[in-house]
């Protein structure tokens, strides 16, 4: 059992983590912002999952490989901010991609290795869900960077990385508003698992919870 005090240091831990992928996900406009802005905004980006990660967890391999993607991540965030290139945008893609797999099997490890149900085992669980879908996000700007055309706005504007952590929120809900469309085989491919992956989530992690809090009775 654990004590109080370690107990309320996971909850605070994972409630800080929750509000900053919140102000995260509020605040990324800021990066196609200009002066210092980009900056500021991958600085943020590629520190909270790290720190996450030493706050969640003591596996030294995933601390290490957080770290290495989070200076990846700033680093490629910032050549695609200040000199802007195909290849400074595929390298944003891929290191999100990375750092985002790293965070997944953080918050997977401690949400469904719990025992109990514990308030931040639910936090831990929201934080996974969001987590999911910003990189989601990197694997769909990903498609498009390798076969432009793969997503269409009805409104006929540009789509870029912005609007795909939009859209994959959208898409992850299940909510579907319809004015981004995925036309190319590997966009509708990957859409619609991340619809699918949406739902069959909350599915297993009501199932485990009423599960453990079942098995306290």
């Amino acid at each position: 059992m654990l004590s109080l005090s370690t107990a309320r240091n996971q909850v605070a831990a994972n409630a800080a983590f929750l509000a900053a992928i919140l102000i995260h996900n509020l605040t990324y406009p800021l990066s196609a912002a200009g002066g210092l802005w980009p900056a500021l905004f991958y600085g943020f980006y590629a520190a909270i999952f790290v720190v996450a990660t030493w706050a969640l967890t003591d596996n030294q391999t995933l601390r290490a490989l957080v770290g290495g993607a989070g200076f990846a991540v700033f680093i490629a965030g910032l050549l695609n901010s200040y000199a802007p290139s195909k290849e400074a945008a595929l390298a944003v893609y891929l290191t999100s991609i990375a750092y985002h797999l790293g965070m997944i099997v953080v918050l997977a490890r401690y949400t469904f290795g719990a025992k109990t149900v514990m308030t931040d085992v639910l936090i831990s669980a929201t934080s996974l869900y969001l987590v999911i879908g910003s990189g989601f996000a990197a694997v769909l700007a990903f498609i498009e960077w390798c076969v432009p055309g793969s997503f269409v706005a009805s409104s006929g504007a540009a789509i870029d990385w912005q609007q795909m952590v939009y859209f994959s929120y959208v898409t992850l809900t299940t909510l579907g508003y319809g004015d981004i469309t995925p036309v190319g085989f590997y966009a509708q491919s990957f859409v619609s698992f991340e619809a699918i992956g949406g739902t069959l989530y909350t599915v297993i992690l009501l199932s485990r919870l009423v599960g453990l809090h079942a098995s306290r009775g």
